[in-house]
């Protein structure tokens, strides 16, 4: 299956702002968090092979730091005309199958994405308690097929270090997965130059 990385936004870069609705219909914005210690964005989706492939350690994952204070998000911006799976009302599903604890939200302009520079599912971003990003990369090095155990310890690394007030990792290696669904005519520049580079 084709792959595609993450674009690796520049570290210390503020956190994007969003303002979007969860499977239960509520707005969750990003000042929802201002006092947890870190945050993590996921862009995920329900139908990629690549975020079945890790969903369930993940859901683990977000369980065990969102009992310490941290903000964990999930954000679905596939185009859901064309790709039914990832539906709002799919998603709802999703949150149930999965076990998600953490909201799960629907990007539906795609603007979300794009100002974060997402380019693929699973796409992770983590972000300091002053709301600078610190980590963006893989989950871990285990892939459909790899034959590698889902453990997600680039990312636990990432997220523990940032709770002991400590220097996260710059060796940090991309996520890779599907590409973000994009609407016909609305896929960023940057979307466009990684296919033009990766070609």
């Amino acid at each position: 299956m084709a792959e595609t990385p993450s674009t690796m936004l520049a570290i210390g870069t503020v956190a994007p702002h969003f303002n979007l609705a969860d499977t239960e219909g509520e707005q969750v914005s990003l000042d929802d968090f201002k006092d947890a210690p870190a945050l993590l964005v996921a862009f995920i989706c329900n139908h990629c092979p690549y975020v079945k492939h890790v969903r369930s350690k993940f859901a683990e994952v977000a369980r065990d730091y969102q009992a310490r204070g941290v903000a964990v998000v999930g954000i679905s911006s596939n185009d859901a005309e064309s790709y039914s799976d990832d539906s709002p009302e799919a998603m709802a599903e999703e949150v149930k199958l999965a076990g998600y604890t953490f909201p799960y939200l629907y990007d539906e302009t795609q603007e979300v994405a794009k100002a974060y520079q997402a380019a693929c599912t699973p796409d992770f971003f983590l972000f300091d308690r002053d709301r600078r990003l610190v980590y963006r990369g893989q989950f871990d090095d285990s892939r459909p097929g790899n034959g590698r155990p889902v453990t997600g310890k680039d990312l636990t690394a990432a997220v523990d270090a940032v709770l002991k007030g400590k220097p996260v990792a710059s060796q940090q290696r991309p996520s890779v997965g599907c590409n973000i669904k994009w609407k016909r005519g609305n896929a960023p520049d940057y979307f466009a130059r990684s296919h033009r580079s990766s070609s």
